[in-house]
């Protein structure tokens, strides 16, 4: 009786294991195909109103944030220098 008890215990055990790792391969893809997708580019804000007084810390702020964008994948190169050219005012 030992050996059928054990024997059962083994096939239920394979059983489960089989059925976890499917569900976590199925998982898994269902993540990797998730990442291929392009991500939608959100639409471009209103450019904000260009600084006064020359306030080079505010400058500077918005030129790291705006790197940091481009750097996200957020803002493209064109973009960018677009912005930054807004930015300093040339």
């Amino acid at each position: 009786m030992g050996l059928l008890r054990t024997a059962a215990r083994a096939g239920v055990a394979a059983h489960v294991i089989g059925n976890v790792h499917r569900r976590q391969q199925q998982r898994w893809a269902a993540q990797d195909a998730a990442a291929a997708q392009p991500v939608a580019a959100p639409a471009p804000a209103a450019p904000a109103p260009a600084p006064t007084g020359g306030d080079s810390a505010s400058l500077l702020d918005q030129l790291e944030r705006l790197g940091n964008l481009r750097a996200a994948g957020v803002l493209t190169d064109a973009e960018f220098e677009a912005q930054k050219r807004r930015i300093l005012g040339a």
